[in-house]
């Protein structure tokens, strides 16, 4: 017995010991700093806009589709009715929720780049607005955030105005994603959509287009800013419909979130491209960001660099039920000559150096 006791003693300050131990080791081991913390939700914010951007409307489909297939099918049914119900919705001003847009976070999605917004002149409540976002780059990171999110104060540095930012028709066909994007604020690119905002959705509100689209999207690599906005006229001539105030934008390192293989004019590939973009509406890049783990290694995420969107001063435009190809073309210079204006006016500040010049095509 005393044999035994002596046993379980030992076993017991073992035991002990081996406690003491790793508490020692716990103790001494580094704890993440606050920085770490912010760096991490900063991380984490961006990823999860990056998923809900690429595989949210796909996945949500998938599984309404296998649903079908179950005993749980009422679900897949009644979503079904519902975007039947629904499906004008989109065209009609959508279904913002403001609290999605000051979710907190969007401030650790600011902060990861970081974003910042730079006003230059007022915008009037009693006035629409096309705000012209340039350039496209990958993923529309800057237009997203200012426009949408509200992190970089919008909404206090134009009182009265409300942004919307307009996106490919095709996103709004998707289940659950459509309800994503218009809690947001964003609509379609539709003539549709866009002229509801301007005529019957009272003042204040200013609609931005990502002018270039996917063609643009084809030309982004750092280093290079290239626009593609000479045919692009439809937008001055909604403007001229509406007597909507034109106003460019800009945002100053738009292109050097990702790297991407860019394909010469002419070449196979470039055809493949431009041809998918025709029947698709958006252009499959090739690119590649840092991984999850570490900024050097390869993955869908975006570099952390800053983004600057400068928005400019109105170009007054007036109403014109019917305006000539004359008037069209007239605006369409101004818009230009603004852009260019702002362009060169704010590169130097903005991580550009004075011999850096904007292309137009």
């Amino acid at each position: 017995m005393k044999t035994i006791i002596a046993a379980c003693s030992q076993n017991l300050s073992g035991s002990r010991a081996s406690i003491q131990t790793a508490l020692r080791t716990l103790l001494a081991a580094r704890w993440p700093s606050q920085r770490d913390v912010r760096s991490w939700l900063q991380l984490l914010s961006v990823l999860q806009w990056v998923l809900s951007f690429l595989l949210l409307g796909t996945v949500s489909l998938l599984i309404l589709i296998y649903l079908v297939f179950t005993s749980f099918w009422p679900i897949s049914a009644l979503y079904l009715a519902w975007i039947i119900f629904d499906w004008d919705t989109p065209e009609k001003g959508g279904r913002r929720l403001p609290c999605l847009r000051r979710w907190p976070v969007w401030r650790h999605f600011r902060d990861y780049f970081p974003v910042k917004l730079v006003k230059t002149h007022d915008l009037s409540p009693s006035h629409n607005y096309i705000i012209g976002s340039h350039p496209h780059g990958i993923l529309c990171v800057g237009a997203f955030c200012n426009f949408i999110t509200g992190s970089t104060g919008f909404g206090e540095m134009f009182p009265g105005i409300r942004p919307f930012l307009t996106t490919l028709a095709g996103n709004f066909r998707l289940p659950v994603f459509r309800e994503y994007l218009m809690s947001g604020g964003l609509c379609p690119v539709t003539r549709r959509a866009i002229g509801y905002l301007l005529s019957k959705n009272g003042t204040g509100n200013a609609v931005a287009i990502v002018i270039g689209g996917a063609a643009e999207s084809l030309s982004c690599r750092p280093g290079v800013t290239t626009l593609v906005l000479k045919k692009r006229k439809g937008f001055v001539r909604m403007a001229l419909q509406h007597g909507a105030y034109l106003v460019p934008s800009f945002s100053f390192g738009e292109n050097d979130l990702f790297r991407q293989v860019v394909f010469e004019e002419g070449s196979w590939m470039r055809s493949i491209q431009q041809r998918f973009q025709k029947m698709m509406g958006f252009a499959p890049c090739v690119f590649y960001g840092r991984g999850l783990t570490s900024v050097h290694s390869w993955g869908f995420l975006p570099y952390a660099r800053p983004i600057t969107t400068v928005v400019g001063e109105p170009v007054m435009v007036p109403k014109i039920e019917d305006p000539s190809s004359e008037t069209v073309d007239m605006y369409h210079e101004m818009y230009i000559r603004s852009l260019l204006k702002l362009f060169n006016e704010n590169k130097t500040k903005y991580g550009l150096s004075e011999t850096d010049e904007l292309h137009i095509l």
